[in-house]
């Protein structure tokens, strides 16, 4: 019989987050930095959103920094995490299978979900880490 791998067996636990007053140009830096693709927004230890490098990128290629690069700069020293985030992500629990977040990313067209325990945020888990976990059991 094979093994039920769990959120809790492939997730990024304590990930690294921002607070929603947090500049989108501190936000751009953690990404690069750390190499990710997602950050969690929290606010009083709540989930409240996620940014994705392709909310980073919307913001980036508006209009505004395009046309008026130096103006644009300046404008994305003054946009919020809570300004581009996604509100109120779905979450998941890390005894859900590995299975069952798999099944809501690709229904709902998400790349990561936040894990949440008892309200509290333990993890997050993205389509990379499901599909690092799917390689190491077929090979």
């Amino acid at each position: 019989m094979a093994k039920m791998i769990r959120v809790a067996d492939i997730m990024t636990p304590n990930p690294i987050t921002v607070q929603p007053t947090t500049k989108l140009d501190e936000v751009i830096g953690l990404m690069k930095t750390h190499h990710f693709r997602h950050l969690l927004v929290v606010d009083n230890q709540q989930v409240i959103g996620i940014i994705s490098d392709r909310d980073v990128r919307l913001v980036m290629n508006s209009p505004l920094v395009q046309l008026q690069p130096k103006k644009g700069w300046k404008l994305l020293n003054t946009v919020r995490a809570d300004g581009c985030m996604t509100p109120n992500p779905l979450t998941i629990g890390p005894n859900a299978t590995a299975g069952k977040a798999a099944e809501l990313m690709n229904h709902y067209k998400f790349d990561a979900l936040p894990v949440i325990k008892e309200g509290r945020l333990v993890g997050i888990v993205t389509v990379s880490d499901i599909l690092k976990s799917y390689s190491e059991l077929t090979t």
